[in-house]
């Protein structure tokens, strides 16, 4: 099974400041230099000569200080696919130590690097996640900056910058300001080190097959994702040998990890497979990233790397256009079919192909021109559809019944949904149809500070108030403000290192135009959403220019580390939920509950988009302005408060955490 990420995560060397003094080069620099013939790839210089100039630097600064701390050097960050020079952990902070060697001086991309090495650790080390975590650059020339940083609290530091003959005594100096002692110097080593990557980070270390191993949640409750994989291989596997055809449906809550699991089994060396989504936005990310990194290594050109990356990761669209003008079996005898539950009916697909049937009964009907065998993994979400036409589970089960031949697999809960349209059989259950718990991912990763935010989320949308105050109760990274520019400045003071942050609204939120922002987020235009979603700031088609903020159409089934949500007139709260619709001059109501409810599920999307922090902007209103009344909106930023959103002081700067 191709897993990703593991919690058993080793320095390259790792021993007392006693052990590091004691030992010899020969003996460090052979351990390293093993270590990464086992892990890395053979084309991967042997940084032979930094690592020299390091050891030497350390012995003489590490003479000055306690023998008792822990130095580890090349400590691997799965996550980022990096290694971290060198941590020395203390009874009272973690120092993160990037150096740049041999001439090189203090750069902002070294202070971003470090920066980002110390998030790591705080979010995914279990011995790190509640410590102070203090990232330094040390370097050989250069004028290091000394930041005004008073007293270090839990949490990552500022970036502290050094020669490398003042590192001691910089350390001596912070470790003066921090008067508890609270780290197990002896114990952290051993610590879970349980990376969540992004959908990108995933995409890359898994296309990439770097040796990277099992994912685990930097919570414990995270059990059954590498179980599911393993189920769904095992699936595979057994199609292949007895030369059947089976349909898989795997369900989950939002930022469960149901596209991770997809994507795991889409990559791995065992099967031959493709992933399929019809939210063309990931296909455009992740196509472009893969291509970016691979494009990198020598021997491929970005436009081989782009094509290569194609027979991975596919627009079910562009799937579904090809295999129907022919009357062959395609080339992929497994697909992953994404967001499975947003399959057209017959209506639409009629009118998108001139194929009087519904998308999963043509799906199945393409799959099963293979004459051996046959696999579909249907990965079903909760709550994310947001387009007309959207037929939901109940077609898959109508076009299976009509299909025999097929054997089903599925989660629990596809038969007991309390929306008709997602319940895969109602009556009629077929032959060939077996219930597997371990289908159903039902616990969310993608937040990583907080396991409580899509019950919440869930709960707030429903209009359950006190069930929302309950849930809130523990750490909810939720928060709201009535001014954009405060929501701004959180979110860049929060998204330091290589953590992202953007903004997000509906693409109904149409009276954003009136404080300056524009709904209308290009999310089929492949280099705009690419270069949103991949661009770093100042490039102004980032994501963290915070400018242009992206619809629910474009950020569906990706993510950010930090998301600015700007609130639209579309979703107001009157006592219950009106959703409403701008047309012309004024806001209209939709009478059919599908319309609302598309709306209900717009804002779901956008409210599970972050891995972190979440911070609400619901504008101010203008009296003079029928179609933003401040009276709605107060109200509507009045009950998120009542269910446990936390309110963002606009006159106090968030802590550095």
């Amino acid at each position: 099974m191709n897993q990703i990420y593991s919690d058993a995560v080793n320095a390259w060397w790792s021993g007392s400041i006693r052990d590091f003094l004691l030992s010899t080069d020969h003996d460090i620099i052979g351990r390293l230099t093993t270590r990464q013939a086992r892990d890395y790839r053979t084309n991967e210089p042997i940084q032979l000569q930094a690592w020299m100039w390091q050891i030497e630097k350390l012995r003489s600064e590490l003479t000055k200080l306690p023998e008792d701390w822990r130095l580890l050097l090349e400590y691997p960050l799965l996550r980022l696919g990096r290694r971290l020079d060198a941590v020395l952990v203390s009874d009272r902070a973690i120092f993160v130590i990037e150096f740049k060697t041999l001439g090189h001086g203090f750069d902002a991309s070294a202070r971003e690097q470090a920066e980002d090495y110390a998030h790591d650790l705080r979010d995914f080390h279990a011995a790190s996640r509640d410590k102070i975590i203090i990232p330094i650059v040390v370097a050989g020339s250069g004028k290091p900056v000394r930041p005004q940083f008073e007293f270090p609290f839990p949490g990552v530091s500022v970036v502290y910058e050094a020669l490398a003959n003042q590192l001691a005594d910089l350390l001596t100096s912070i470790l003066a300001k921090i008067p508890t002692h609270s780290i197990d110097i002896t114990g952290w080593e051993a610590a879970p080190y349980r990376p969540v990557p992004t959908i990108i980070e995933a995409a890359r270390a898994l296309y990439d097959q770097h040796g990277v191993a099992e994912i685990k949640a930097a919570r414990a409750d995270t059990i059954n994702l590498s179980r599911t994989t393993a189920a769904i291989l095992q699936v595979i596997h057994d199609a292949k040998t007895t030369g059947t055809y089976h349909i898989v449906f795997v369900t989950g809550i939002p930022g469960a990890g149901k596209t991770l699991c997809g994507l795991d089994v889409a990559f791995s060396p065992e099967v031959e497979a493709t992933f399929l989504t019809g939210t063309l936005p990931m296909v455009y990310v992740l196509k472009a990233a893969l291509a970016e990194d691979r494009g990198k290594q020598k021997g491929y050109s970005q436009r081989a790397a782009r094509h290569q990356s194609k027979a991975k990761i596919e627009s079910v669209v562009g799937f579904l256009r090809d295999s129907t003008s022919r009357t062959q079996a395609p080339s992929e005898h497994v697909i992953i079919f994404d967001e499975a539950q947003r399959a057209w009916d017959a209506k639409k697909g009629a009118g998108k192909f001139q194929y009087p049937q519904s998308e999963a009964a043509i799906v199945l009907d393409i799959m099963r021109r293979h004459q051996d065998y046959a696999v579909i993994v249907a990965l079903v979400g909760n709550g994310q559809e947001i387009n007309t036409g959207e037929a939901g589970l109940a077609e898959w089960g109508r076009a299976l019944l009509e299909r025999p031949e097929w054997h089903v697999q599925a989660a629990p809960g596809v038969l007991n949904a309390t929306e008709p349209k997602q319940r895969l059989f109602t009556k009629t259950v077929p032959v060939r149809f077996k219930i597997d718990p371990s289908l159903h991912l039902n616990t969310p990763i993608r937040n990583i500070r907080s396991a409580s935010a899509a019950t919440w989320i869930d709960a707030v949308l429903l209009g359950k108030k006190e069930v929302a105050q309950h849930i809130a109760s523990a750490e909810l990274p939720i928060y709201l403000t009535r001014s954009l520019e405060t929501m701004r400045r959180h979110l860049r003071l929060r998204a330091r290192g290589g953590r992202r942050a953007g903004l997000v609204c509906s693409s109904g939120a149409k009276r954003l135009v009136a404080d300056g922002l524009w709904p209308k987020f290009p999310h089929q235009d492949e280099k705009a959403v690419a270069n949103w979603f991949l661009k770093k700031w100042p490039d102004v088609r980032a994501c963290d220019a915070l400018e242009l903020p992206a619809t629910e159409f474009a950020c569906q089934g990706l993510e950010l580390d930090y998301v600015g949500l700007c609130w639209g007139g579309d979703l107001i709260w009157t006592g219950q939920w009106l959703s409403r619709s701008f047309r012309g001059k004024k806001w209209q109501h939709p009478k059919d509950e599908e319309m609302q409810a598309y709306t209900i599920n717009t804002y779901r999307v956008l409210l599970t988009r972050a891995r972190a922090d979440t911070i609400i902007w619901i504008p101010e209103g203008d009296l003079a302005d029928q179609t933003r009344r401040p009276d709605e909106l107060d109200a509507t930023a009045a009950f998120l408060l009542s269910c446990g959103a936390q309110i963002i002081n606009e006159n106090v700067e968030p802590a550095i955490v």
